[in-house]
């Protein structure tokens, strides 16, 4: 972004810049799976060498990041994903089935530039000894060889078919430049949300709504179009972020130094979210209409 209206916030600044900012010991043990169940992609790997990925899941979507062969922290995720901001159940299992653990993977000759996935191998076995009980009490082995070994075909083009239809609920972003993109907007959207989490405030709340509304949106942009061509959308987009995490800050730091809690819950407060938002969003910005008082007996 250029020329901010305002600094975001040290915190909002440090969300997501390394994996599991909050739980910075899950990282190590997330490694240490991941060098026991899979390859770790270092300077021997060719194009076809599929980097292990340990995904970080959030309440708004995930950000998966690429194991170092050198151990250290890496800084940029490989891939991230958003959930809408009006998520249902189904958009959140698609998130689960999205960032499961890989699976794991037998090793073959070094002359065969591929791999075998364990359940597959195991499927296979159990449908050669099912072949060959079949055959034994009659069944032609025409019939029972064909169905043992489309058994394994089936459940290795299952989870790639899933997985599309997964991707469908979310919207998701690789590449260097828009993942660098959108892991600030995650950022800021992550400070808004712990803020409001943390809070009674109607206000916080309503941040949090148009700044997940915002990070949909950048995703958009960032899925169907290249940075440069979006960048001036991005730019604005980013700017009313930033601007955002500083009202909320400037909120945060009244609510510690003042009496807040005394007129959290008075009548006439604001009838607005802290803005701005941009345009398309108003509707979502409104606050839920007021319950009517219930009439004295």
């Amino acid at each position: 972004m250029t020329n901010p209206l305002h600094t975001p916030p040290p915190t909002a600044a440090a969300q997501h810049r390394h994996p599991f900012t909050l739980e910075p010991d899950r990282w190590e043990t997330e490694r240490s799976r991941a060098l026991r169940t899979g390859h770790v992609r270092d300077h021997m790997c060719t194009t076809a060498c599929e980097p292990v990925l340990v995904y970080e899941r959030t309440r708004w979507g995930w950000l998966a990041w690429t194991v170092p062969a050198d151990g250290s922290l890496p800084e940029l995720p490989h891939n991230i994903g958003v959930l809408p901001p009006d998520a249902t159940r189904t958009d959140r299992l698609a998130v689960r089935w999205l960032t499961r653990r890989p699976a794991r993977r037998i090793g073959l000759p070094a002359s065969i530039p591929s791999s075998l996935r364990y359940s597959l191998a195991v499927l296979a076995l159990l449908g050669c000894a099912a072949a060959l009980h079949t055959i034994g009490h009659g069944v032609l082995a025409g019939i029972a060889w064909p169905v043992a070994l489309l058994a394994p075909l089936l459940a290795e083009h299952l989870p790639y078919r899933l997985d599309a239809r997964a991707r469908r609920h979310v919207r998701s972003v690789e590449g260097d430049s828009a993942c660098r993109y959108l892991q600030r907007f995650a950022a800021l959207h992550t400070y808004l949300v712990r803020s409001a989490a943390g809070s009674n405030r109607n206000e916080l709340r309503w941040a949090a709504e148009i700044g997940h509304h915002l990070l949909w949106d950048a995703a958009r942009l960032l899925h169907t179009q290249d940075t440069r061509s979006a960048s001036a959308q991005l730019i604005d987009r980013e700017r009313l972020m930033v601007q955002l995490t500083d009202q909320v800050a400037q909120l945060l730091k009244c609510i510690h130094t003042e009496d807040g809690p005394a007129d959290t819950d008075q009548p006439g407060g604001h009838e607005r979210p802290l803005g701005p938002y941009p345009p398309g969003l108003e509707q979502a910005a409104q606050p839920a209409p007021r319950p009517a008082p219930a009439p004295h007996p």
